[in-house]
Protein backbone atom coordinates (compact mmCIF):
# COMPACT_ATOMS: atom_id res chain seq x y z
CA UNK A 1 0.00 0.00 0.00
CA UNK A 2 1.49 3.33 -0.93
CA UNK A 3 -0.11 6.29 0.41
CA UNK A 4 1.15 9.57 -0.37
CA UNK A 5 1.70 12.27 1.34
CA UNK A 6 2.73 15.76 -0.71
CA UNK A 7 0.53 18.98 -0.64
CA UNK A 8 -0.96 21.02 2.55
CA UNK A 9 -3.13 19.75 4.55
CA UNK A 10 -6.40 20.16 2.38
CA UNK A 11 -5.07 17.51 -0.14
CA UNK A 12 -3.51 14.90 2.40
CA UNK A 13 -7.00 15.24 3.99
CA UNK A 14 -8.55 14.25 -0.15
CA UNK A 15 -6.19 11.74 -0.84
CA UNK A 16 -6.60 10.20 2.85
CA UNK A 17 -9.94 10.11 2.43
CA UNK A 18 -10.06 8.40 -0.82
CA UNK A 19 -7.42 5.63 0.11
CA UNK A 20 -9.89 4.46 2.51
CA UNK A 21 -12.71 4.16 0.18
CA UNK A 22 -10.12 2.26 -1.60
CA UNK A 23 -9.98 -0.25 1.10
CA UNK A 24 -14.23 -0.23 1.96
CA UNK A 25 -14.86 -0.61 -1.75
CA UNK A 26 -12.16 -3.62 -1.83
CA UNK A 27 -14.12 -5.30 0.74
CA UNK A 28 -17.47 -4.98 -0.23
CA UNK A 29 -18.60 -2.73 2.99
CA UNK A 30 -20.75 -0.16 2.87
CA UNK A 31 -20.49 3.55 4.23
CA UNK A 32 -23.32 2.82 6.90
CA UNK A 33 -21.36 -0.39 7.80
CA UNK A 34 -18.20 1.37 8.41
CA UNK A 35 -19.74 4.64 9.84
CA UNK A 36 -21.67 2.24 12.56
CA UNK A 37 -18.22 0.45 13.24
CA UNK A 38 -16.21 4.45 14.60
CA UNK A 39 -19.86 5.29 15.63
CA UNK A 40 -20.07 7.70 13.01
CA UNK A 41 -23.55 7.91 10.64
CA UNK A 42 -23.31 7.29 6.74
CA UNK A 43 -23.18 10.63 6.25
CA UNK A 44 -20.30 12.01 8.05
CA UNK A 45 -18.48 8.87 6.55
CA UNK A 46 -19.01 10.29 2.84
CA UNK A 47 -17.11 13.73 4.22
CA UNK A 48 -14.38 11.65 5.67
CA UNK A 49 -13.89 10.17 2.31
CA UNK A 50 -14.33 13.20 0.26
CA UNK A 51 -11.99 15.05 2.93
CA UNK A 52 -13.86 17.44 4.07
CA UNK A 53 -13.32 16.76 7.74
CA UNK A 54 -10.66 16.00 9.86
CA UNK A 55 -9.46 12.50 11.23
CA UNK A 56 -9.41 10.97 14.68
CA UNK A 57 -6.31 8.54 14.76
CA UNK A 58 -8.78 5.85 16.75
CA UNK A 59 -11.41 6.20 14.19
CA UNK A 60 -8.52 5.52 11.05
CA UNK A 61 -7.17 2.92 13.01
CA UNK A 62 -10.69 0.98 14.06
CA UNK A 63 -11.32 1.50 10.12
CA UNK A 64 -7.78 -0.13 8.86
CA UNK A 65 -8.73 -3.21 11.34
CA UNK A 66 -12.21 -3.42 9.44
CA UNK A 67 -10.92 -3.39 6.33
CA UNK A 68 -8.19 -5.96 6.66
CA UNK A 69 -5.11 -3.62 7.03
CA UNK A 70 -3.38 -5.45 9.83
CA UNK A 71 0.23 -5.35 8.33
CA UNK A 72 2.21 -2.48 10.67
CA UNK A 73 4.06 -0.77 7.67
CA UNK A 74 0.77 -0.60 5.74
CA UNK A 75 -1.04 1.07 8.93
CA UNK A 76 1.98 3.16 9.72
CA UNK A 77 2.20 5.02 6.79
CA UNK A 78 -1.74 5.81 6.66
CA UNK A 79 -1.26 6.73 10.32
CA UNK A 80 1.25 9.00 9.39
CA UNK A 81 -0.59 10.68 7.05
CA UNK A 82 -3.91 10.98 9.42
CA UNK A 83 -1.11 13.80 11.55
CA UNK A 84 0.03 15.52 8.25
CA UNK A 85 -3.76 15.48 7.30
CA UNK A 86 -4.52 17.22 10.83
CA UNK A 87 -1.79 19.95 10.34
CA UNK A 88 -2.79 24.07 10.44
CA UNK A 89 -2.70 25.56 7.48
CA UNK A 90 -0.84 28.79 7.37
CA UNK A 91 -4.09 30.33 6.59
CA UNK A 92 -5.93 28.70 9.54
CA UNK A 93 -5.46 32.06 12.04
CA UNK A 94 -7.49 33.71 9.60
CA UNK A 95 -10.26 31.68 10.07
CA UNK A 96 -12.44 34.44 11.78
CA UNK A 97 -11.95 36.84 8.80
CA UNK A 98 -12.15 34.26 5.63
CA UNK A 99 -15.70 32.84 4.45
CA UNK A 100 -15.56 29.50 5.60
CA UNK A 101 -16.34 28.41 1.60
CA UNK A 102 -13.02 30.11 0.22
CA UNK A 103 -10.60 28.34 2.82
CA UNK A 104 -10.61 24.88 1.31
CA UNK A 105 -9.58 26.81 -2.09
CA UNK A 106 -6.24 28.03 -0.13
CA UNK A 107 -5.51 25.05 0.98
CA UNK A 108 -5.86 23.04 -2.96
CA UNK A 109 -4.03 26.21 -4.55
CA UNK A 110 -0.98 25.76 -1.84
CA UNK A 111 -0.89 22.53 -3.40
CA UNK A 112 -1.34 22.77 -7.01
CA UNK A 113 1.39 22.15 -9.53
CA UNK A 114 -0.60 23.82 -12.55
CA UNK A 115 -2.98 26.67 -12.21
CA UNK A 116 -5.36 28.24 -15.26
CA UNK A 117 -7.68 31.16 -14.07
CA UNK A 118 -10.10 32.82 -16.24
CA UNK A 119 -11.26 36.36 -14.86
CA UNK A 120 -13.70 38.71 -16.06
CA UNK A 121 -14.45 41.40 -13.23
CA UNK A 122 -11.11 41.44 -11.73
CA UNK A 123 -7.21 41.03 -11.90
CA UNK A 124 -6.52 37.38 -10.69
CA UNK A 125 -5.83 37.41 -6.70
CA UNK A 126 -2.34 35.77 -7.18
CA UNK A 127 -1.40 38.95 -9.01
CA UNK A 128 -2.65 41.79 -7.61
CA UNK A 129 -1.19 44.67 -5.87
CA UNK A 130 -1.90 45.42 -2.16
CA UNK A 131 -3.28 48.87 -2.86
CA UNK A 132 -6.00 47.33 -6.02
CA UNK A 133 -6.47 44.03 -3.92
CA UNK A 134 -7.34 46.23 -0.38
CA UNK A 135 -9.83 48.55 -3.58
CA UNK A 136 -11.50 45.16 -4.51
CA UNK A 137 -12.14 43.24 -0.95
CA UNK A 138 -13.28 46.50 0.10
CA UNK A 139 -15.66 47.48 -2.53
CA UNK A 140 -17.02 43.61 -2.50
CA UNK A 141 -17.81 43.99 1.60
CA UNK A 142 -19.13 47.64 1.96
CA UNK A 143 -19.74 47.54 5.68
CA UNK A 144 -16.98 45.47 6.63
CA UNK A 145 -14.71 46.50 9.55
CA UNK A 146 -11.15 47.32 9.24
CA UNK A 147 -9.85 44.49 11.17
CA UNK A 148 -11.59 42.01 8.46
CA UNK A 149 -10.10 43.94 5.26
CA UNK A 150 -6.74 43.91 6.61
CA UNK A 151 -6.96 40.66 7.14
CA UNK A 152 -8.42 39.48 4.15
CA UNK A 153 -5.61 41.98 2.25
CA UNK A 154 -3.31 40.30 4.51
CA UNK A 155 -4.22 36.48 3.02
CA UNK A 156 -4.03 37.51 -0.19
CA UNK A 157 -0.68 38.90 -0.24
CA UNK A 158 0.46 35.91 1.73
CA UNK A 159 -1.19 33.13 -1.00
CA UNK A 160 1.08 35.13 -4.01
CA UNK A 161 4.18 33.75 -2.17
CA UNK A 162 3.63 30.50 -3.73
CA UNK A 163 4.49 32.30 -7.06
CA UNK A 164 8.49 32.73 -5.45
CA UNK A 165 8.61 28.68 -3.56
CA UNK A 166 11.46 26.90 -5.89
CA UNK A 167 8.64 24.23 -6.42
CA UNK A 168 6.04 27.16 -8.13
CA UNK A 169 3.37 26.21 -9.61
CA UNK A 170 2.27 27.10 -13.20
CA UNK A 171 0.09 29.76 -13.49
CA UNK A 172 -1.87 30.26 -16.52
CA UNK A 173 -3.92 33.72 -15.85
CA UNK A 174 -6.55 34.79 -19.17
CA UNK A 175 -8.30 38.29 -17.65
CA UNK A 176 -11.00 39.92 -20.24
CA UNK A 177 -10.01 43.79 -21.02
CA UNK A 178 -13.19 44.65 -19.09
CA UNK A 179 -11.58 43.78 -16.16
CA UNK A 180 -8.17 45.55 -17.29
CA UNK A 181 -9.87 48.67 -17.95
CA UNK A 182 -12.15 48.95 -14.73
CA UNK A 183 -10.88 52.06 -12.49
CA UNK A 184 -10.57 49.95 -9.50
CA UNK A 185 -9.02 51.98 -6.61
CA UNK A 186 -9.17 54.98 -9.05
CA UNK A 187 -6.78 55.35 -12.20
CA UNK A 188 -3.76 55.49 -9.94
CA UNK A 189 -3.88 52.45 -8.88
CA UNK A 190 -5.22 51.33 -11.38
CA UNK A 191 -2.04 52.08 -13.45
CA UNK A 192 0.27 50.47 -10.83
CA UNK A 193 -2.17 47.53 -10.95
CA UNK A 194 -1.21 47.09 -15.03
CA UNK A 195 2.26 47.99 -14.83
CA UNK A 196 2.84 45.15 -12.15
CA UNK A 197 1.24 42.81 -14.50
CA UNK A 198 3.71 43.97 -17.08
CA UNK A 199 6.95 43.41 -14.58
CA UNK A 200 5.08 39.75 -14.52
CA UNK A 201 5.09 38.95 -18.05
CA UNK A 202 8.74 37.63 -17.58
CA UNK A 203 8.06 35.43 -14.38
CA UNK A 204 9.06 31.85 -15.98
CA UNK A 205 6.21 30.36 -14.15
CA UNK A 206 3.51 32.84 -15.71
CA UNK A 207 1.52 32.49 -18.65
CA UNK A 208 -0.44 35.99 -19.17
CA UNK A 209 -3.60 36.85 -21.88
CA UNK A 210 -5.92 39.23 -22.31
CA UNK A 211 -9.10 38.35 -23.95
CA UNK A 212 -10.04 41.60 -26.19
CA UNK A 213 -13.22 43.38 -27.08
CA UNK A 214 -12.72 42.50 -30.49
CA UNK A 215 -13.31 38.73 -29.52
CA UNK A 216 -17.10 38.93 -28.52
CA UNK A 217 -18.72 36.36 -27.43
CA UNK A 218 -16.63 33.19 -26.35
CA UNK A 219 -16.18 29.79 -24.75
CA UNK A 220 -16.33 31.38 -21.26
CA UNK A 221 -19.43 33.64 -21.20
CA UNK A 222 -20.73 32.27 -18.23
CA UNK A 223 -18.30 33.99 -15.93
CA UNK A 224 -14.53 33.32 -14.52
CA UNK A 225 -13.52 30.47 -13.01
CA UNK A 226 -10.06 28.40 -12.28
CA UNK A 227 -9.05 24.71 -12.74
CA UNK A 228 -6.34 23.16 -10.36
CA UNK A 229 -4.17 20.08 -11.34
CA UNK A 230 -2.00 18.86 -8.73
CA UNK A 231 1.35 16.45 -8.82
CA UNK A 232 -0.30 13.58 -6.98
CA UNK A 233 -1.28 11.01 -9.43
CA UNK A 234 -4.70 10.08 -7.09
CA UNK A 235 -5.74 13.87 -6.96
CA UNK A 236 -7.72 14.73 -9.74
CA UNK A 237 -8.52 18.43 -11.32
CA UNK A 238 -10.71 20.75 -9.41
CA UNK A 239 -12.74 23.49 -11.18
CA UNK A 240 -13.66 26.15 -8.73
CA UNK A 241 -16.17 28.64 -9.04
CA UNK A 242 -16.81 31.65 -6.49
CA UNK A 243 -20.16 33.69 -6.40
CA UNK A 244 -21.37 36.53 -3.80
CA UNK A 245 -22.43 33.77 -0.93
CA UNK A 246 -20.46 30.42 -1.91
CA UNK A 247 -18.29 28.49 -3.83
CA UNK A 248 -18.36 25.70 -6.04
CA UNK A 249 -16.23 22.90 -6.34
CA UNK A 250 -16.11 20.61 -9.28
CA UNK A 251 -14.23 17.28 -9.73
CA UNK A 252 -16.46 14.96 -12.03
CA UNK A 253 -14.72 14.29 -15.02
CA UNK A 254 -17.35 15.20 -17.31
CA UNK A 255 -17.07 18.98 -15.47
CA UNK A 256 -13.82 19.09 -15.57
CA UNK A 257 -13.26 18.18 -19.16
CA UNK A 258 -16.11 20.80 -20.09
CA UNK A 259 -14.08 23.59 -18.41
CA UNK A 260 -10.70 22.66 -19.67
CA UNK A 261 -12.12 22.35 -23.34
CA UNK A 262 -13.60 26.18 -22.68
CA UNK A 263 -10.42 27.11 -21.25
CA UNK A 264 -8.35 25.88 -24.06
CA UNK A 265 -10.60 27.70 -26.65
CA UNK A 266 -10.26 30.88 -24.34
CA UNK A 267 -6.68 30.79 -24.84
CA UNK A 268 -6.48 30.33 -28.59
CA UNK A 269 -8.70 33.21 -28.87
CA UNK A 270 -6.94 35.70 -27.17
CA UNK A 271 -3.72 37.70 -27.86
CA UNK A 272 -0.72 35.93 -27.48
CA UNK A 273 1.55 36.46 -24.87
CA UNK A 274 3.73 38.70 -27.00
CA UNK A 275 0.52 40.68 -28.04
CA UNK A 276 -0.65 41.12 -24.41
CA UNK A 277 2.24 43.01 -23.41
CA UNK A 278 1.09 45.52 -26.42
CA UNK A 279 -2.23 45.24 -24.86
CA UNK A 280 -1.59 46.19 -21.34
CA UNK A 281 1.00 49.15 -22.06
CA UNK A 282 -2.04 50.44 -25.02
CA UNK A 283 -4.29 49.99 -21.54
CA UNK A 284 -1.85 51.47 -18.74
CA UNK A 285 -1.74 54.73 -20.87
CA UNK A 286 -5.64 55.09 -21.51
CA UNK A 287 -5.42 55.01 -17.40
Amino acid sequence: MAVPGGGGPTVRRILLGSQLRRLRESVGIGREEAGYHIRASESKMSRLELGRVSFKKRDVEDLLTLYGVTGEDDRAQVLALVHAANERGWWQPYSDVLPTWFQPYIGLEESASLIRTYELQFVPGLLQTEGYARAVIAGGNRGASREVIDGRVDVRMNRQKLLTRPDAPRVWAVIDEAALRRPIGGPKIARAQIEHLLELTDHAQLTLQVVPFTVGSHAADGGDFSILRFPDADMTDVVYLERLSGAVYLDKREDVDRYTIAMNQLSLDSCTPDKTVDALRTIAAAL
